[in-house]
Order: C-alpha cells, then sequence, then structure tokens
C-alpha cells in the first residue's frame, strides 16, 4: 500500500474548523484590538468559524482558566492567543500556555521566526510564538502585533489548519 502525499493528508481534513480567538492584554478592548481582530478575519475569509472572542488580562490565572473553558467545549477545535510572547516582565502567555500543551510543535515557531525574519530581520529572535495540541485542540499562541498575527495565519495556520486537526483526530 503506497503512502499518502501530504496533498492527500490536507484533502482528509477538515475543510472548517472551528476557532476561539483569545488576546491577552493588560489595555486593549474588544474595540481596539486590531490583533484579535485580524485573527478573526482572516480565519472567517479562509472558512473557520469563530465561535468565541475575548481579552484576557496578562495574569496567569485569567490565560488558565480561558484556555482551560475553550479546551472542554466541544465546538472548539483551535485557540489562538495573541499577545504576551515578548521578554518584559508581563509577558507570560507562553509560560502558562505550555503545561496545557500534551504535544508541542516546535515546528511552528521555527517556521514563525524564519518567515518574520525575512520580513523584520534579527528582531525577529526575540519571538517566542509557540503552538502545540492540548488533547485534540490545536493551540496557537503568537505575537500581539497585527502584523505577527496575519504572517502566522496566512502563510502557517489557515493553509494547515483542516490537516492538523484531522491527524490529532485520527486514530491511528
Amino acid at each position: 500500500m503506497a503512502s499518502k502525499s501530504p496533498e492527500e493528508h490536507r484533502q482528509q481534513g477538515p475543510s472548517r474548523v472551528s476557532c476561539a480567538v483569545i488576546t491577552v492584554s493588560d489595555t486593549r478592548t474588544l474595540a481596539d484590538d486590531r490583533s484579535g481582530q485580524t485573527a478573526l478575519e482572516i480565519l472567517q475569509s479562509v472558512g473557520h468559524p469563530v465561535v468565541h472572542r475575548q481579552i484576557v488580562l496578562d495574569e496567569p490565572t485569567q490565560i488558565q482558566q480561558a484556555l482551560q473553558t475553550l479546551l472542554c467545549r466541544e465546538d472548539v477545535q483551535a485557540v489562538i492567543l495573541t499577545g504576551g510572547t515578548g521578554l518584559s516582565s508581563r509577558d507570560i502567555t507562553v509560560e502558562t500556555v505550555s503545561p496545557l500543551l500534551t504535544k508541542p510543535l516546535p515546528g511552528f515557531g521555527e517556521l514563525f521566526r524564519m518567515l518574520s525574519y525575512q520580513e523584520i530581520g534579527p528582531a525577529a529572535m526575540l519571538s517566542r510564538a509557540t503552538a502545540g495540541l492540548a488533547g485534540r485542540t490545536a493551540v496557537f499562541v503568537l505575537p500581539g502585533s497585527p502584523q505577527a498575527v496575519r504572517l502566522a495565519l496566512e502563510k502557517l495556520i489557515a493553509p494547515e489548519l483542516g490537516h492538523l486537526i484531522g491527524q490529532a483526530h485520527r486514530k491511528a
């Protein structure tokens, strides 16, 4: 039996993935949250419905509670978090989310920084963007800039999200 090509695997994944968007910020509101809005618009433009959107403070308990609530929802297959991936003392999203990831996807962060380097140069190394599965839910932690959100969604997440979810739900 011949093995399947990456394209055949992609075609077996769902064409619509139900998503949630969380913005981690001490200063943003839904009215001025450009990163969360960018994520919402890109996901919807490629057919992935956004069933939940919220803003939480840069506080570990708030981030963890928001994410765990979404991980329990059957209508959420992927969660996009924006903000808190930098190096300041308030940037704690990566440390807060990482323990919840049952299968880290190190390639996501590596590819994101490579693509980011092409756009912004060596400052790309300051990003700690990460991703993984929490059970069967895909979780992506992105920088808080709208440009970074656009880059991650358009070049990495949107093209592979159905494939990723298909693989996460595969039996063997």
